[in-house]
Protein backbone atom coordinates (compact mmCIF):
# COMPACT_ATOMS: atom_id res chain seq x y z
CA UNK A 1 0.00 0.00 0.00
CA UNK A 2 1.31 3.43 -0.95
CA UNK A 3 1.29 6.17 1.67
CA UNK A 4 2.09 9.88 1.43
CA UNK A 5 5.28 11.20 2.99
CA UNK A 6 7.05 14.53 3.18
CA UNK A 7 10.71 15.15 3.81
CA UNK A 8 11.53 16.37 7.31
CA UNK A 9 12.00 20.16 7.47
CA UNK A 10 15.59 19.86 8.71
CA UNK A 11 16.63 17.51 5.89
CA UNK A 12 18.45 19.79 3.45
CA UNK A 13 20.74 18.84 0.59
CA UNK A 14 23.71 20.58 -0.95
CA UNK A 15 23.46 20.65 -4.73
CA UNK A 16 25.07 22.15 -7.81
CA UNK A 17 23.68 22.02 -11.33
CA UNK A 18 25.87 20.54 -14.06
CA UNK A 19 25.26 23.65 -16.15
CA UNK A 20 28.19 23.12 -18.51
CA UNK A 21 28.59 22.28 -22.18
CA UNK A 22 29.03 18.55 -21.58
CA UNK A 23 27.71 15.17 -22.64
CA UNK A 24 27.45 14.28 -18.93
CA UNK A 25 28.93 11.20 -17.31
CA UNK A 26 28.11 7.68 -16.12
CA UNK A 27 28.75 6.21 -12.68
CA UNK A 28 27.99 3.06 -10.66
CA UNK A 29 25.60 3.36 -7.70
CA UNK A 30 22.75 1.38 -6.12
CA UNK A 31 23.69 -1.76 -8.04
CA UNK A 32 23.39 -0.19 -11.50
CA UNK A 33 24.79 2.20 -14.05
CA UNK A 34 23.60 5.80 -13.54
CA UNK A 35 23.72 8.59 -16.11
CA UNK A 36 24.12 12.31 -15.38
CA UNK A 37 23.23 14.63 -18.25
CA UNK A 38 23.86 18.29 -18.92
CA UNK A 39 21.60 20.32 -16.61
CA UNK A 40 21.18 17.57 -14.00
CA UNK A 41 22.07 18.18 -10.36
CA UNK A 42 24.94 16.71 -8.32
CA UNK A 43 23.58 16.28 -4.78
CA UNK A 44 25.11 15.60 -1.38
CA UNK A 45 22.39 14.30 0.94
CA UNK A 46 23.85 13.79 4.43
CA UNK A 47 27.07 12.40 2.96
CA UNK A 48 25.50 10.33 0.18
CA UNK A 49 26.30 11.73 -3.27
CA UNK A 50 24.24 11.13 -6.40
CA UNK A 51 22.64 12.97 -9.30
CA UNK A 52 19.04 14.06 -9.87
CA UNK A 53 17.45 14.65 -13.25
CA UNK A 54 17.01 18.38 -13.95
CA UNK A 55 13.22 18.24 -14.44
CA UNK A 56 12.69 16.15 -11.31
CA UNK A 57 14.88 18.50 -9.23
CA UNK A 58 13.03 21.58 -10.54
CA UNK A 59 9.66 20.00 -9.71
CA UNK A 60 10.52 18.88 -6.17
CA UNK A 61 13.19 21.16 -4.59
CA UNK A 62 13.39 24.83 -3.61
CA UNK A 63 16.48 26.88 -2.90
CA UNK A 64 16.80 27.96 0.75
CA UNK A 65 20.30 29.50 0.54
CA UNK A 66 23.20 29.39 -1.93
CA UNK A 67 23.81 25.71 -2.75
CA UNK A 68 21.28 24.51 -0.14
CA UNK A 69 17.92 23.00 -1.13
CA UNK A 70 14.85 21.47 0.53
CA UNK A 71 12.52 18.91 -1.03
CA UNK A 72 9.06 20.43 -0.72
CA UNK A 73 6.79 18.04 -2.58
CA UNK A 74 5.15 15.02 -1.02
CA UNK A 75 5.98 11.56 -2.31
CA UNK A 76 4.11 8.28 -2.46
CA UNK A 77 6.03 5.35 -0.98
CA UNK A 78 5.53 1.69 -0.31
CA UNK A 79 7.59 -0.96 1.44
CA UNK A 80 9.04 -3.50 -0.98
CA UNK A 81 7.77 -7.02 -0.32
CA UNK A 82 10.65 -8.67 -2.22
CA UNK A 83 14.08 -7.79 -3.57
CA UNK A 84 13.98 -6.10 -6.96
CA UNK A 85 14.95 -3.10 -9.02
CA UNK A 86 13.30 0.09 -10.20
CA UNK A 87 14.06 2.14 -13.29
CA UNK A 88 14.84 5.75 -12.36
CA UNK A 89 15.42 8.75 -14.62
CA UNK A 90 19.14 8.23 -14.04
CA UNK A 91 19.36 4.44 -14.41
CA UNK A 92 18.52 1.30 -12.43
CA UNK A 93 18.38 1.07 -8.63
CA UNK A 94 18.32 -2.27 -6.82
CA UNK A 95 16.46 -2.64 -3.52
CA UNK A 96 15.92 -5.26 -0.83
CA UNK A 97 12.69 -6.43 0.77
CA UNK A 98 11.78 -3.86 3.44
CA UNK A 99 13.28 -0.90 1.55
CA UNK A 100 10.99 1.83 0.27
CA UNK A 101 9.99 2.33 -3.35
CA UNK A 102 9.30 6.04 -3.72
CA UNK A 103 7.39 7.94 -6.42
CA UNK A 104 7.60 11.71 -6.90
CA UNK A 105 4.43 11.74 -9.01
CA UNK A 106 0.85 10.68 -8.26
CA UNK A 107 0.83 8.38 -11.29
CA UNK A 108 3.67 6.33 -9.76
CA UNK A 109 6.37 7.70 -12.07
CA UNK A 110 9.66 9.45 -11.33
CA UNK A 111 10.50 6.56 -9.01
CA UNK A 112 13.51 5.51 -6.96
CA UNK A 113 14.30 3.23 -4.01
CA UNK A 114 15.65 4.13 -0.57
CA UNK A 115 17.07 1.93 2.17
CA UNK A 116 14.55 1.49 5.00
CA UNK A 117 16.62 3.14 7.76
CA UNK A 118 17.64 6.11 5.59
CA UNK A 119 14.06 6.66 4.37
CA UNK A 120 12.64 6.62 7.90
CA UNK A 121 15.27 9.16 9.05
CA UNK A 122 14.48 11.51 6.14
CA UNK A 123 10.68 11.26 5.75
CA UNK A 124 7.56 11.43 7.88
CA UNK A 125 4.16 10.01 6.94
CA UNK A 126 1.48 12.60 6.16
CA UNK A 127 -1.90 12.00 7.80
CA UNK A 128 -4.83 12.20 5.44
Amino acid sequence: MKNRYRKREDNLVTAVQLDLDTAGFSYEKWGGQQQCRQGDWLVNNAGECYTINSASFADTYVNVSPGCYRKVTMVLAEVAATDGQVRTREGITEYKAGDYIVHNREDGSDSYAVDKDRFERMYVMVDE
